[in-house]
This record gives structure tokens, sequence and C-alpha cells, in this order.
């Protein structure tokens, strides 16, 4: 059973839809894809898949991955086109879209630990192909909320303010990168006037998450899902802004659609900015399941995001006309339920 068969998962992407009526703008568009097999961009390319089909949007979607045989058991080829694609080499594509999403980036903390030259790579060079095929067309670029590093307020976080990054630490290639990326976006506008806009989503979870990766919220939640007590490696002060990958998906869309040339724009639940504590606490409750703390080691600790504060402030994207549909209660819940409805089918 895929998510796009899970009743609950299906019911969710229509609230979402519900709350937008923006979406008639995508009627007889090609939008390409990359990172499709991630978090953020299967929700988001899940999202385009059923209003292509629920609105009769005659959208043409291309997902470029470099798992080909996942991708084509993840979504129905009836829907999309596939396109051979590795970050890291020369972008073969040459059709025309009219929207490029360039999600595709090593997000999982291990694989930035483990590839820090490959993530600087997969963030610079990637995008530089996109934006070189893009000419006459709008990018979206996903970025991070890893962009501010450190930053001393402990208020929600707005667009102009940065703080510092240890850039000798490896663990940094993530967050210089992405930095440095959404310079070659502004690079561009400037140089070529390319039509680029900028998200920078926060601590996006949900059932989108791969089992592999080993950020705290998505391991959580999996083993949430299946009766496991939850171990958290730290205090768990750090303050986050959580947002569900279908709000991510619909903040994104409200992006490409209606965001101006060369911005950025967070994305967050203002309803959601917890702790990393409170997030483990909900998934614990909704799961029914014990959780306790311990210490990490120090391999452990190279993974952990420097970030105390990475609460976002979402006011310039509510301006846009974006709000989130799911509360925090509801996402948690939600994840759970999703993930037993596909273990137990």
């Amino acid at each position: 059973m895929t998510l796009l068969e899970s009743e609950k998962y299906l019911q969710d992407i229509d609230k979402i839809t519900k709350s937008s009526n923006d979406f008639e703008l995508l009627k007889n568009k090609s939008i390409f894809i990359t990172g499709c097999n991630g978090l953020i961009c299967s929700a988001l390319t899940d999202t385009i898949i059923h209003i292509n089909t629920k609105f009769n949007l005659n959208i043409t979607i291309f997902l470029a991955t470099r798992n080909m045989e996942k991708t084509k058991l993840r979504f129905p080829e009836s829907c999309c086109k596939y396109i051979e694609y590795d970050a890291n080499k020369t972008l073969l594509f040459y059709e025309h879209a009219d929207y490029y999403i360039h999600g595709a980036s090593n997000a999982s903390p291990n694989l930035i630990v483990k590839e820090p030259v490959e993530t600087i790579n997969t963030n610079i060079f990637g995008l530089n192909e996109i934006l070189t095929k893009a000419t006459e067309s709008r990018v979206l670029y996903i970025s991070s909320s890893e962009v501010y590093g450190n930053i001393k307020t402990k208020n929600p976080i707005k667009e102009e303010e940065t703080g510092s990054v240890d850039i000798l630490n490896p663990r940094s290639s993530y967050s210089q990168s992405k930095r440095a990326a959404e310079t070659l976006c502004s690079s561009y506008v400037s140089e070529y006037n390319s039509d680029v806009v900028i998200a920078r989503p926060g601590h996006i979870y949900g059932p989108t998450a791969s089992k592999a990766d080993i950020r705290v919220s998505s391991q959580f939640m999996y083993d949430a899902a299946v009766g496991k007590d939850l171990v958290l490696k730290s205090k768990g002060e750090q303050l986050r802004s959580y947002t569900y990958c279908l709000d991510c998906a619909s903040a994104l869309l409200t992006i490409l659609l209606k965001g101006k040339t060369g911005e950025a724009y967070n994305i967050s639940n203002p309803n959601s900015i917890i702790s990393i504590a409170q997030m483990a606490q909900y998934f614990a409750e909704f799961a029914n399941v014990k959780l306790r703390f311990e210490i990490p080691d120090e391999e452990e600790k190279k993974a952990f995001n420097p970030m105390n504060n990475s609460s976002l402030d979402s006011t310039k994207l509510e301006l846009l006309g974006w709000k989130p549909v799911f509360s925090k209660e509801e996402g948690f819940k939600y994840s759970i339920e999703i993930l037993k409805e596909l273990n137990t089918n």
C-alpha cells in the first residue's frame, strides 16, 4: 500500500485543496521536480498529482530521480514522466517546463556528516544546472531554516535576520551550501533576470518521511507508530518550527505561484512552535508509549543541528494568502495514524 492509497492521507490532501483557489493557475502547465522521494517534495508531488486528477488540470509532471524503480513504485506512471537525474551530474532534460522545483539535497543529519563534500556539491552544482536550464521558467528553490545559523533572538526569526555558522565544522556543509545556493539564486536574478523564488522550510514532519531519515521527528514518528518507547538524546530544549508535510506542500505552491522574484519566504506553522521535547511528548502521547531521556555519545552529537532557536516568523508567507490547515495536535496524531494504516494494509 502506498501513501496515495491511504484513505487518511488523501483526506488530509483534500483539506489543503479546500484552503486555496490558486491551483487553477497550474492548469495546462508543466512542472519539473527534483527530490521527489524526499520528505518535502514527495508530499508536494502527492498534492500536485491529487489536484491534477481532482480538478482535471492537465498538468504535466516531470519527476527527476536517481532511483527510477523507487519513484515508479511511489508515484503512478499514469500521472508522471520520469527523468534520470543525479544532482552531481549534468542535467539531461530537453523538454519545456513552466516551473522548476528544486528540492534534491542531503538533508538527513547522518548523510550530512558522512558526506559533507557531496552535500555541498549537490546544493551548489545541482541548483546551477537547474538555473541554467530554466531561462524562461520560474524556479522555486527549497532552502532551509539552517541558513540562519546560531542567532541570539528568542523570537521567531524573520527573513532578513542572520546568525553565525561555524565554517570549519563539516556539519556546516549543509547550512553553508544552502546559504551559497540562495546567493546563487539572487545572482541569477540580478545578472540574467531569472525568475527565482526561495522557500525556507522549518522542521517539516509527516508520513512522507523515509524510515532511513534519522531526523529526530522522523525517528520518533516511526518508533511511535510501531509502539516503541521514544529516547531523546538531549534535554530537548531547542525551539523549532514544526509544520505538517502537507501544510508545507501548500505553502510551497503558494510561493511558487504568488511569491515575488528574488524573495525568500519562511515556512512555519505559527501555532506549532515548540521545543523538541514537546514534539516528542506529542508523539508519545498519541501512540501511548513512554518518552525517556539519555545522554548522547560523541558520534551522535556530530549530527546535531547546532541551532538552539530555529523558530520562524511566517508573516511574509501569510501575506501571500497562505495559512496552515493542521494544528500541531492534528499533524502529530495524523502522522501516526497514517503510518499505522500503511503498516496494517
